[in-house]
């Protein structure tokens, strides 16, 4: 147990999963690290969906992995089905997705956390923080302890008044009836931060054995094992299934008959709600045309009967949740084993935040996870492993860790809060980001893995073996840019086999890949070799031949970026000096107070021509203070 009074180099506040990241990767860092949580019970806790990954959270915890985080290691070892998604696209929007066990994914993540040597575990609740001359020094808890720290890192996920709401009901809580943080939530008001009432909300769970599985769809796993971990060697391979049914007339009709109850409707609930992930009272009222939405039923875990209903979070009064869910097929007998609820919650503002998630008003204080008005465990996540790298590197001196656009889906999740807020619960989506071909599934470890290596994250040997692989990948690249392969009979035979068109002369592999029904396998019956290169090599050496070319223009559009990245802002300018920019621009500008002018042209509000005026005025101001 800590004593208090007692130093650490960096303090967590909270161990949902951006805690837990924040944490592990500061004390792997070196640093003395104490990370405080409501309850020990409840570390990692998945109080929604119990999955990890999709749609461009999939590629942010493959991100989070390469940079030496604990998520991908965690659901590889606890996962009870893993599905490739978006498969018959192409490999920009590949998206690994894994239905978790739910308990066995707290646990592991708790024995990570015990395990770590420069981790420090206690359960506290933290009331308020230790600030002076606008540095934070400390935290102060319920308890009347004092923890002093040279940084503190703020992941309280929607604990913050956290407030949950069914029907007429409503009490103040955390998720599923746990503490709430209510003196914390007034203590950031006290300091002067701006905050925002969000809302989140889940389904209700049901009894597998009162489900009727036969008359829903079978939602099977991929049998090819997969992992999100560079590091994982073992594979889960005994799947649990997941089933897909759909809403019906009857359903709809049933819940716009009793709209009235939704507190949503009747003014109840006050805080925005996400708009990827919007109740079923939501998705009726907003998509009337839509005669059915899809249901999907996911157990949460192999010890359990609960089962997730995905797609009904709901905050209908309870005596509505039941009947509800026998409106839909496979669920006419279902028993409610927990009842589907909103919770509304405070957020601070993010562009109160620099990139590297240090608050702007107090030095030391970095924020993380939903407390950031963002949505789900894996942008919780990315902004934890980032927070708590950016804390260690403040303790020992080092400047900040800031990913780019271009580097990273983190960096697009990160950029989009600091420079242009949000209004509502933020979700990470592929078409966020410019550089999708750039920011795959498969490359992360390409990416990010030198980073995490120079942060102190990534170990001797799993960096000897992503040097071996990336010296593979180019080798594999060199030979097939070298080799070529003749219009014999057995070659034109397998092209016509694929319905690819004949050769006349000579062609090099690395061309003849190109085309797109043509594999790296086929590549090498044609070359008639064996080349003894892993599965992961070789899917690196098809898709870097196969989209070269649309890889060189993004490429190009990244280095036309980055020297507006690079055109660094005078810290602490004034931009009421500066004439010519317009009034919003000059408010935004002072609000968010980016760090260089690719920043600054993101912010809505501020427009191109602005941006030529600050180019021109910072380049003036470079000129005077070499006296030229």
């Amino acid at each position: 147990m800590p004593v208090s009074g007692e130093r650490y180099d960096v303090i967590v506040i909270g161990a949902g999963h951006a805690g837990c990241e924040a944490a592990l990767a500061s004390a792997r860092m070196g640093c003395k690290t104490l990370l405080l949580t409501l309850s020990l019970d409840t570390i990692a806790y998945m109080p929604c969906n119990p999955s990890v990954g999709g749609p461009a959270k999939g590629h942010v915890v493959r991100e989070v992995d390469a940079l030496g985080g604990e998520m991908g290691k965690t659901i590889d070892k606890t996962h009870i089905q893993m599905r490739m998604l978006n498969t018959g696209k192409g490999p920009a929007v590949y998206a690994l997705r894994a239905q978790a066990d739910k308990v066995l994914y707290q646990q592991e993540m708790k024995k990570a956390l015990e395990m770590e040597p420069h981790l420090t575990l206690h359960q506290n609740m933290v009331e308020r923080l230790i600030v002076e001359d606008g540095v934070c020094k400390g935290v102060v808890t319920r308890t009347g302890a004092s923890y002093y720290g040279t940084a503190v890192v703020l992941t309280t996920g929607t604990y913050l008044r956290g407030k949950i709401i069914i029907g007429d009901l409503s009490y103040e809580s955390g998720p599923n009836n746990q503490q709430p943080a209510i003196q914390l939530a007034h203590h950031l008001l006290e300091l002067g931060f701006q905050t925002v009432r969000f809302k989140t909300g889940t389904p209700p769970r049901v009894n597998k054995h009162t489900v009727d599985t036969d008359k829903m769809e079978l939602q099977p796993g991929d049998a090819e094992p997969r992992a999100f971990s560079y590091e994982t060697t073992e594979y889960i391979t005994d799947q649990l299934p997941c089933w897909l049914t759909y809403t019906n007339e009857k359903t709809h009709e049933f819940i716009r008959d009793n709209l009235h109850r939704a507190p949503m409707y009747s003014g109840k609930i006050e805080g925005q709600g996400p708009r990827y992930c919007p109740s079923i009272e939501d998705k009726i009222v907003r998509f009337a045309d839509k005669n059915r939405h899809q249901i999907f039923l996911e157990p949460e875990g192999r010890d359990t009967l609960e089962m997730y209903v995905q797609g009904l979070s709901t905050s209908l009064p309870e005596d509505i949740q039941q009947p509800l869910l026998r409106t839909i097929p496979g669920l006419e007998q279902a028993e409610m084993m927990r009842t589907g609820y909103a919770i509304e919650y405070d957020a601070i503002v993010p562009t109160q935040l620099w990139p590297s998630l240090e608050t702007k008003m107090i030095e030391g204080l970095f924020t993380a996870g939903q407390i950031n008005g963002t949505s789900g465990y894996e942008e919780a996540a990315a902004q934890g492993i980032m927070a708590g790298m950016n804390a260690g590197r403040k303790v020992q001196g080092k400047e900040a860790i800031i990913l780019d656009r271009s580097q990273a889906y983190i960096g697009v999740l990160i950029d989009d809060l600091v420079t242009k807020g949000t209004n509502e619960p933020y979700r990470l989506l592929t078409s966020r980001a410019e550089y999708r071909l750039l920011l795959r599934h498969d490359n992360a470890d390409l990416r990010l893995t030198e980073i995490g290596r120079e942060v102190g994250l990534i170990s001797d040997t799993r960096y000897d073996r992503f040097l071996a692989k990336r010296e593979a990948v180019e080798k594999e690249i060199d030979r097939l840019r070298v080799t070529r392969v003749k219009p014999s009979s057995d070659v034109l035979t397998l092209l016509a086999e694929l319905g690819s068109s004949p050769i006349d002369n000579a062609v090099e592999l690395a061309q003849l890949i190109k085309r797109p029904e043509i594999r790296y396998e086929h590549i090498l019956q044609m070359a008639a070799a064996e080349v003894p290169v892993t599965a992961d090599v070789a899917e690196q050496v098809e898709i870097q031949l196969k989209y070269e070319g649309y890889i060189k223009k993004s490429l190009q559009q990244v280095e036309k970026m980055r020297r507006m990245e690079n055109k660094r802002i005078p810290e602490g300018m004034d931009y009421t000096l500066v004439s010519g920019l317009s009034t919003e621009a000059k408010e935004k500008l002072s609000k968010v107070r980016p760090l260089s002018l690719g920043q600054a042209s993101r912010i809505s509000g501020v427009n191109p021509a602005d941006i030529s005026i600050l180019l021109v005025y910072i380049e003036q101001g470079v000129k005077r203070r070499a006296g030229v």
